[in-house]
């Protein structure tokens, strides 16, 4: 794997990167600020392989998934006799991350060897996952980038817990590289919760072990806006610059530009899958396209000047696109009336069309960070964007009080 930092903000940490995967075969290197697309069991949760070329090239070469949702299926030497995960879903030409991290926190245990591993919620249930299991997965697998084992915990916990689950995540790690074999790329896990110390400690001890790069768990679990930007920047600030870094935990877009500013080149998220699975669609990316919402659309919960919900019944006669002018394969030949009905019949091409759709926008708010950062405009961007996700939560709090009224 290569990386290198094409252009770092004098006045902030943004940066853009260029991310060549050699393990890939995909030949084209990915820009950075980037996103990882959440699969499920390496596929998309709606979106089926023939419709992946719809989506925008190479941004959506980025897949994410968690070998924990292989354990209820087939075996790993089943995988592995397959030739990996690349060739077992039909996708050879995408890079495929390894996280290990599911809908709920890993939990340390002890088994009757005394050896610690990490705990997982499966649909089989829980399950006790050893570094030595762990990396016999990956090793089976074959994705293009690993993350070692983490054990993540939430921002309320003790400081003795919060050092406990630095210091085990540590020796994780040390289990992780020395069983890896095979060389592949493997990022280091970063935690420390909500305390700048435990966090700067766990970054430079990370950053001195040899590691292809950084993934930093632990957000997205009770901290507040206001104090993440203080513990980002203690982890970033101890890491090397010719390394890419990598986050969980960050879902909303606000938060995205939060960790783009602390100098975050990768996310992975479940943004787009909640998105779609609640009816809702983005419409905020294109800003030559932003549209007025009306005071009685807002009366529809979630709607703002960012998404619709397309279930809402003012959209059974609209015969325009989710945005005009965009490309997407959904807007370029369907509309919002048609995906209302497919919500309404309960058709899962509601979603398929959807899925589309925001994978589609949320890429292009990306290619836009990348361009402000380019243009040494990044701060401007933010706080426009941010400034007007404010004023558009102002507005809709505003027509529902009206109409309470």
């Amino acid at each position: 794997m290569k990386f290198a930092v094409k252009k770092a903000l004098s006045n902030g940490r943004a940066r853009t990167g260029v991310l060549q995967v050699g393990g890939s075969s995909c030949p084209h290197p990915i820009e950075t600020p980037a996103l990882l697309l959440t699969t499920r069991k390496g596929l998309p949760l709606f979106i089926s392989p023939d419709l992946l070329p719809s989506l925008p090239f190479p941004d959506s070469h980025l897949l994410q998934f968690s070998p924990l949702h292989f354990l209820d299926g087939i075996s790993i030497k089943t995988i592995s006799n397959i030739g990996g995960v690349h060739q077992m879903v039909g996708l050879r030409e995408h890079i495929f991350a390894a996280v290990p991290r599911d809908s709920i926190v890993s939990l340390p245990e002890y088994d009757s060897t005394n050896r610690i591993g990490a705990s997982f919620e499966t649909p089989c249930g829980r399950r006790l996952i050893k570094p030595a299991e762990y990396m016999e997965m990956i090793s089976s697998m074959k994705p293009d980038i690993s993350v070692s084992l983490a054990d993540e915990v939430p921002s309320w916990v003790s400081s003795k817990r919060n050092k406990a689950s630095v210091d085990r995540t540590l020796r994780w790690l040390d289990d992780c590289i020395s069983l890896n074999v095979t060389g592949r790329t493997l990022f280091g896990s970063i935690v420390g919760g909500s305390s700048e110390d435990q966090r700067r400690h766990c970054s430079e001890e990370v950053s001195r072990r040899n590691v292809s790069g950084f993934w930093i768990g632990g957000f997205g679990l009770g901290e507040s806006m206001d104090e993440r930007s203080a513990l980002l920047t203690a982890i970033t600030d101890v890491l090397p610059e010719d390394k890419p870094r990598q986050i969980s935990g960050l879902e909303l877009p606000e938060e995205v530009l939060q960790g783009v500013a602390a100098g975050i080149d990768l996310f992975d998220s479940t943004y787009i899958y909640h998105l779609t699975l609640g009816g809702f669609a983005l419409i905020f990316s294109h800003e030559e396209n932003k549209r007025k919402v009306s005071s009685y659309e807002l009366s529809d919960i979630g709607n703002d000047d960012t998404k619709i919900n397309l279930r809402a019944t003012i959209y059974r006669k609209d015969a325009s696109p989710i945005v005009d002018g965009c490309k997407c394969y959904t807007c370029q030949n369907h509309t919002k009336a048609y995906i209302n009905h497919l919500f309404n019949v309960h058709e899962m091409l509601a979603q398929t069309l959807l899925e589309i759709h925001n994978t589609h926008h949320y890429l292009g708010f990306f290619r836009s960070i990348r361009e402000a950062i380019k243009d040494g405009k990044f701060e401007q961007f933010r706080k426009s964007f941010v400034g007007s996700r404010r004023a558009a939560a102002a507005a809709s709090l505003g027509a529902m009080s009206c109409i309470r009224i």
